[in-house]
């Protein structure tokens, strides 16, 4: 338990922000997945569709600073790459 009126402030903001930054990670994260099942399957249709919804949220997860703007250049570039080899 916080000692100080701060610390009890910082624990708040942190249960906000866990929860946020949760709902954010996992979204990207079912985006990925739609576009792998979506090459798995072979459609190629419905993977292009899935890659043009996941690359923007990857962007905005890493702006948000849920992830590192490394890690989200590099699931986008092996997404994409992925796709195209599918066509």
């Amino acid at each position: 338990m916080a000692n100080h009126k701060s610390a009890a402030k910082r624990n708040r903001q942190n249960t906000i922000r866990n929860a946020r930054n949760n709902h954010v990670r996992t979204t990207m994260r079912t985006l990925v997945k739609n576009v792998r099942e979506a090459v798995a399957a072979g459609d190629s249709d419905a993977a292009q569709t899935a890659l043009a919804k996941a690359i923007p949220y990857i962007d905005k997860t890493s702006t948000k600073g849920v992830i590192h703007k490394a890690t989200a250049s590099r699931k986008i570039s092996r997404l994409t790459k992925l796709v195209n080899n599918l066509a």
